[in-house]
């Protein structure tokens, strides 16, 4: 197998970057879109055999070093006893506005409630035998609340903040809640077989560093040190945390996912050379002409300047029309300049 992911997840030297793409099962592809085209959404989610053949496709076409399996970071959310849209957002009917809501939201059983998650990574560690690493993923409980509590995605979060601030023991319970929810989840892939987790916090950075160390850290941290990842590194990725790395650290992750709005080299001096990174080419860089895609590659692998403990990946997820040739031009780059 290819390990090349995993070694540099811990830190060790590898002979070449590893390199694979948040979303990189996804619209961009036209063979996703043919699986696509047979099933809703939620549906492509909750069929195992549609949900590996999309994971492994990116494997195949773009010859990424790593897959990752294809569901939502809201799947474990439903049957907590949120019903669930995609329009094409995702929209849940009843937010999470009250105490008596909290106190409704029931924690999965994870093998009864999301079997298709489980039964996709075992078939995706059969499909990947001898080829890449596996990774799953789960939302962090403080992006996985913003989504219950506001219902759908949101420009300023005033539900969320208000809760926060005004009603702060019915934050607390539900924060309580979520990450006893995702430690379950998330244990539950590492048992099927995921030999990496990432943790998504997309609105974390939407906080002041005093209000993550307060509102979302101490639930951060415990779900990540709830996990049973002796031999299972955990990225955690939170978008727009750049003002902040210092206070992410200290969640306790593994590797240290980073947008694109931070200068990479910078970010490791700052995070010191046991923490590993992953990152962060702006995700437009695709549409650019493939010298200034090679040029933008050179400069991240520059800034990182040979250091071990870093997987190259984009700076949040691939655009949906994004040339698959732009994508596997990419990842060509990365192997051929990080080769030693």
């Amino acid at each position: 197998m290819n390990m090349r992911f995993l070694d540099a997840c811990w830190g060790k030297p590898v002979d070449r970057t590893p390199v694979w793409l948040m979303r990189q099962a996804g619209r961009y592809l036209p063979e996703y879109m043919a699986v696509r085209s047979k099933c809703t959404f939620l549906e492509l989610c909750k069929t195992p055999e549609l949900a590996a053949e999309v994971s492994i496709q990116p494997v195949d076409i773009l010859g990424v070093d790593a897959a990752i399996m294809f569901s939502d970071i809201l799947t474990p959310v439903e049957p907590m006893g949120m019903k669930l849209d995609f329009v094409p957002g995702p929209v849940f009917e009843n937010p999470i506005r009250s105490m008596a809501d909290v106190e409704k939201l029931r924690i999965p059983q994870m093998e009864q409630d999301v079997p298709y998650v489980l039964e996709t990574i075992k078939i995706l560690r059969r499909e990947l035998a001898g080829k890449v690493p596996l990774i799953g993923f789960g939302g962090a409980p403080f992006t996985l609340a913003c989504y219950m509590v506001e219902g759908k995605g949101s420009k300023d979060f005033a539900q969320i903040k208000r809760m926060m601030y005004a009603a702060p023991e019915v934050y607390a319970a539900l924060m309580e809640k979520i990450t006893t929810m995702s430690m379950e989840y998330l244990n539950a892939q590492i048992t099927a077989g995921a030999q990496c987790i990432q943790i998504f916090d997309t609105w974390g950075g939407i906080l002041s560093p005093v209000d993550y160390e307060r509102y979302v850290l101490p639930y951060t941290t415990r779900l990540i040190n709830g996990l049973n990842r002796m031999e299972t590194p955990v990225i955690h990725f939170v978008k727009g945390s750049g003002a902040m790395l210092d206070s992410v650290q200290k969640a306790g992750g593994d590797v240290m996912g980073l947008d694109w709005h931070v200068n990479l080299g910078a970010a490791r001096d700052l995070l010191g050379p046991k923490m590993a990174v992953q990152g962060n080419l702006d995700p437009t860089t695709l549409y650019a002409p493939q010298n200034i895609i090679e040029r933008e590659v050179k400069r991240v692998l520059d800034e990182n300047a040979g250091r071990p403990g870093h997987i190259f990946n984009l700076g949040h997820g691939i655009l949906p029309t994004v040339s698959p040739d732009n994508a596997k031009f990419m990842v060509e780059c990365v192997h051929r300049l990080s080769q030693k």
